[in-house]
């Protein structure tokens, strides 16, 4: 591996890296603004909404910690990061991410789980609205990634 891509490699792990704490940042600011905009009211918040908004929040950031500590991971040791390079620029896999709705798709996901997590602290309909088209979303991502994985063979 040339010592450029690796270098350039290092530095978009480190922005990922930034990323991913500013989102986190992000999220507990949110966390506050809803506490203090009175949300989750449990005379209007079914238990479903709310155990499914407790999963998606915190499920959220247990993921965003996991994925900075495995990122500085990457950075210490030499060979991993070497891994992950290897992995993410397999054709196969960036293949299969792009048949599945690729960027994009991610993107969404994130905004529909966004929608879904504000929606179960205020709005039972637009709850179910949310998490129905979150569902489909993940189904069909799910689904699309099954079937050209099999097809790519």
């Amino acid at each position: 591996m040339k010592n450029s891509n690796k270098q350039s490699y290092t530095r978009k792990i480190r922005l990922r890296i930034r990323i991913l704490w500013l989102i986190l940042v992000l999220m507990l600011v949110y966390m506050v603004i809803v506490a203090e905009l009175g949300g989750g009211d449990s005379r209007i918040v079914t238990d479903f909404a709310d155990a499914a908004g407790d999963i998606l929040f915190f499920g959220g950031l247990l993921y965003l910690a996991s994925r900075i500590v495995h990122n500085k991971k990457l950075l210490r040791s030499r060979l991993l990061l070497q891994e992950q390079m290897r992995e993410e620029q397999d054709e196969r896999n960036q293949y299969l991410h792009d048949k599945s709705g690729g960027t994009v798709l991610d993107i969404l996901l994130l905004l529909l789980m966004f929608a879904t997590v504000t929606a179960a602290l205020f709005n039972m309909p637009a709850f179910y609205t949310a998490f129905g088209i979150l569902a489909a979303a993940v189904l069909l991502k799910a689904g699309f990634y099954l079937y050209f994985s099999r097809k790519a063979g």
